[in-house]
């Protein structure tokens, strides 16, 4: 079982190497940069977000949890298999929404395993795995609200959380429509949810899967509903340090075995349809296309027929 620095780890397994794999680099020869330091230091680091349900967030013991940590650490193990360190550990490394492709251009993290978007902009400074999630901004408003799209919000209070793509998209629907948005931010998805509990903004504007796991977590089906169309469109990947081919591999081959041993859908399933770890339950099932995204990379014999 591998060690962790500090934190448990939630265990996912990988299957053995498929014919063909890279050779195993000795020492540190041979090694891109970051895993040449993972081996030197025999740590990775991941960065977590503490309250972006289902994908990172805390258990009740402050442990962090969720569907992409399951992901990195099935990256890891691969990484272990590539740097020839089967006693790697990881320590978990806490960020924000605004701090995070900072946190990986700094190599603070090695990976960031949260809930974001993978677009063209953030590309020319970091890399993305495979596809993992897709969502789209939506409104959060109260049950109450009169406002059931983005044409509704003319002159009202929209928070967003700072550093995401939502924050562009709602300037972009202010501008398209002239809505006369006061767009306020707050540091993390907890302090936003927070500010439209307090009654401080109209409507709390995220990935709409973002916010039907905090309204779950906080079991305030009565107080909020989510509403309108998507604002953008938002594929979700594990970012990690750009311009490293070795590395880019050792993801893209952790995702191929968990698409070849199926377990891409069973882990979706795990945090999405059944019951989380803190008791809540979103039951959001997968999507058809990433359900074909997932398939795609069975790269099994059988996979390829």
């Amino acid at each position: 079982m591998r060690l962790t620095a500090g934190r448990p780890i939630l265990g996912l397994l990988l299957a053995a190497w498929l014919p063909g794999s890279a050779a195993v680099a000795q020492g540190g020869e041979g090694l891109s940069p970051t895993l040449a330091r993972i081996k030197a230091a025999h740590v990775v680091h991941l960065g977590y977000r503490e309250s972006s349900p289902p994908f990172s967030f805390l258990d009740q013991a402050g442990r962090p949890i969720g569907y992409s940590l399951e992901l990195c650490e099935a990256v890891v193990d691969e990484i272990a298999t590539e740097v020839d360190d089967p006693d790697l550990k990881i320590d978990y490394v806490k960020v924000t929404s605004d701090d995070r492709i900072a946190a990986v251009l700094t190599g603070k993290i090695d990976l960031e395993c949260g809930s974001t978007t993978a677009n063209a902009e953030r590309a020319k400074q970091v890399a993305f795995s495979p596809l993992m999630f897709v969502a789209g901004t939506k409104l959060m408003v109260p049950k109450g609200s009169a406002i059931n799209a983005a044409t509704d919000l003319k002159g009202k209070t929209v928070v967003v959380t700072k550093g995401t793509t939502n924050e562009q998209a709602m300037h972009n629907v202010d501008k398209k429509f002239s809505l006369g948005l006061t767009v306020v931010t707050s540091s993390d998805h907890e302090q936003s949810y927070q500010m439209l509990a307090d009654g401080k903004a109209d409507a709390f504007a995220t990935d709409d899967i973002l916010l039907y796991g905090l309204i779950a977590r906080h079991k305030s089906q009565d107080k909020f509903r989510v509403t309108g169309d998507y604002l953008s469109y938002d594929p979700y990947g594990i970012m990690f340090a750009k311009g490293e081919p070795q590395l880019t591999a050792v993801v893209e081959r952790a995702f191929r075995k968990l698409g070849s041993n199926h377990d891409l859908i069973p882990l979706y399933n795990k945090w999405f349809v059944a019951r989380l770890p803190t008791g809540e339950r979103l039951n959001v099932a997968i999507s058809p296309q990433l359900e074909d995204a997932f398939k795609a990379m069975d790269d099994s014999p059988a996979g390829n027929n």
